[in-house]
């Protein structure tokens, strides 16, 4: 024996106010929707007929239409069947026309309301006006209708306890303008027309600035328009005026067949154009259930792609006509432009000849440090390029810091387009082997020097190089071996884990590893402490001021303290206040 599902309709509304929709506000969206379908719905049949939808507040809410109205038979189909779409599909309320399927809505109407009235005359049958009512209980009636009622429907709300201030007037207005502010059709609120009824980009003398400062918020750099024929997609692409976090929710407002989804949807362009709001009005891509926001589908994947390259190619032709002008919104936007020029060869000449860079010459763009030092050395970390900037600056050698998001590949990129020679990273070695030699006779005492304190260096598994370089004020430089650093790591890991066979593999990744130091403290022989230091005859007091220079150079380099540069730290410290006390 069969049996029909029964519905409980109080679940079904509880579903819909806590699950689906995220306000009881969609409630205007539904009936303007459900208006504007039946409209066009009638205009099929006679094209001259008026495009109204009329309001009115009190003690209930009213919403006419001229639409199409409903015959008593579609009444029963359309506005008491839960998720029975055919019929609807039959009577042509699903075709790409219409905003939506009619009558679908019409249960977010009890999101707000106790009753519902809906007072309809078709125009397809000339028969009797019908009036329907429902309650949130799931009961309703169906009767006909007596006098001269015109073609069209009426609906009626009457507010549920607590949900009166949803049908004022104060309430309805703002949300009547969000959602139906483009809607072809005249619509009125008490005797007062409230929305617009034209796309502002569609007119070539609309003031779009003013527009996206009314709808967005914010002047505009530049407002792009955008169409995306597949999709049915027209708009304006607003670009910001200053730089946001890369992080920052990408959201745009975006209208389906002139009826707002939402001013804060997500997924409409590449991650890239984070710093670009949207204002769309399009026809063939699909919302969700709510209708809140977009399905995530081929079209939504295509539409955000074309979208993308239309940004790009007014960003090339903006840097062609208004190239300073570009300059300026690169720098406002580095990040996202960087992220596009990893896999855009326009794009990254672009970045190549405006974006700057931190370089050992100060801020510049790539072409101009190309320019002025033939190729393009860099490094790829920002402590390390800090510390030795200063040092690479002074002998004239240009360094670049590519430490930064995306630079590192964008320098890469550029070497595999223009060849290995215009952009390489640079050892710290290639440094140390551009700085001078000492005089002999002051390399001579330091080196001896060196040999009476080696104690101090060995216990941080660093060896000491004299050298001659500027600037004069920087006693000591720390170069550290990336290699070896990491096996001193590992070998110390290894040390320290209990399970034999974690620590035998941790000793097979170091077996094979050249030997030698894995940090060299280089002394300027021009400093006046270092030069002090090679005079020197106490040999505790030669360890301890070798210690101390061993300590500055890794604060200098920004390098994290290991326990025993911190234990180094604190004696060195107190050692020396000891003596400068009048102490041993």
């Amino acid at each position: 024996m069969s049996h029909t599902f029964r519905v409980d309709l109080r679940g079904i509304i509880d579903l819909l106010s806590h699950h689906l929709y995220s306000s009881p506000r969609v409630y205007v969206r539904e009936l303007l929707q459900n208006a504007v379908d039946a409209i066009t719905a009638r205009r099929e049949l006679d094209p001259s007929c008026p495009a109204e939808v009329t309001i009115t507040c009190g003690s209930t809410l009213t919403i006419t239409d001229t639409g199409i109205g409903l015959t008593e038979s579609e009444v029963h189909d359309l506005l008491s069947t839960l998720g029975r779409t055919s019929k609807r599909d039959d009577l042509g309320f699903a075709r790409e026309g219409f905003l939506g399927q009619f009558g679908v809505g019409m249960l977010s109407c009890f999101l707000v309301a106790s009753t519902v009235t809906v007072i309809t005359r078709s125009a397809r049958d000339g028969g009797p006006a019908v009036r329907w009512e429902a309650d949130a209980s799931g009961n309703y009636t169906v009767s006909q209708v007596d006098g001269d009622v015109p073609v069209g429907t009426t609906v009626t709300l009457t507010a549920s306890r607590g949900n009166d201030h949803w049908l004022e007037a104060d309430v309805v207005r703002p949300l009547v303008v969000d959602y139906g502010d483009l809607l072809p059709a005249v619509v009125t609120l008490d005797g007062e027309k409230v929305t617009r009824g034209e796309r502002p980009w569609d007119d070539e003398d609309a003031d779009l600035t003013a527009y996206c400062e009314q709808v967005l918020g914010f002047t505009p750099f530049e407002a792009i328009p955008i169409e995306v024929e597949a999709a049915g997609l027209t708009g304006v692409a607003f670009v910001l005026p200053s730089g946001v976090h890369p992080g920052t929710r990408q959201t745009h407002r975006v209208y389906l067949k002139r009826m707002l989804v939402g001013d804060n949807v997500e997924g409409l362009l590449p991650d890239w154009a984070y710093f670009v709001r949207c204002v769309v009005d399009a026809s063939a891509i699909r919302p969700t259930a709510s209708r809140e926001s977009l399905y995530q589908d081929e079209m939504l994947l295509a539409v955000r792609e074309e979208l993308g390259e239309q940004i790009r190619d007014w960003l090339i032709r903006l840097d062609a006509i208004e190239p300073r002008r570009a300059g300026e919104l690169l720098a406002a936007h580095h990040l996202g432009i960087k992220s596009l020029a990893r896999s855009d060869d326009e794009m990254l000449r672009l970045v190549e000849r405006w974006l700057p860079f931190e370089t050992t010459d100060g801020a510049m763009p790539l072409r101009q440090f190309k320019r002025k030092h033939g190729a393009i050395l860099y490094i790829p970390d920002v402590d390390e390029f800090h510390q030795l900037a200063p040092v690479a600056g002074a002998q004239g050698l240009g360094l670049v810091n590519a430490g930064y998001a995306y630079d590192l590949e964008l320098l890469n990129r550029l070497s595999a387009l223009d060849g290995a020679s215009v952009a390489r990273r640079v050892a710290p070695s290639e440094l140390l082997a551009a700085l001078a030699d000492p005089e002999p006779e002051v390399e001579k005492a330091l080196r001896l020097r060196l040999a009476e304190g080696a104690g101090a260096l060995d216990r941080h598994d660093c060896d000491a190089v004299i050298r001659d370089f500027d600037p004069v004020s920087l006693p000591a430089l720390l170069i550290s071996n990336a290699e070896q650093q990491r096996k001193l790591d590992t070998e110390q890991t290894a040390e320290e884990v209990t399970d034999p066979l974690w620590a035998e593999l941790l000793g097979q990744l170091t077996a094979g590893s050249e030997s030698g130091r894995a940090e060299q403290l280089v002394l300027n022989s021009r400093n006046p402490l270092v030069q002090r230091l090679a005079r020197l005859t106490d040999p505790a007091l030669v360890e301890l001021t070798l210690e101390s220079l061993y300590v500055h150079a890794v604060l200098q380099a920004r390098r994290a303290m290991r326990p025993k540069d911190t234990a180094a730290l604190n004696r060195s410290f107190l050692e020396l206040l000891d003596r400068a006390v009048g102490g041993k």
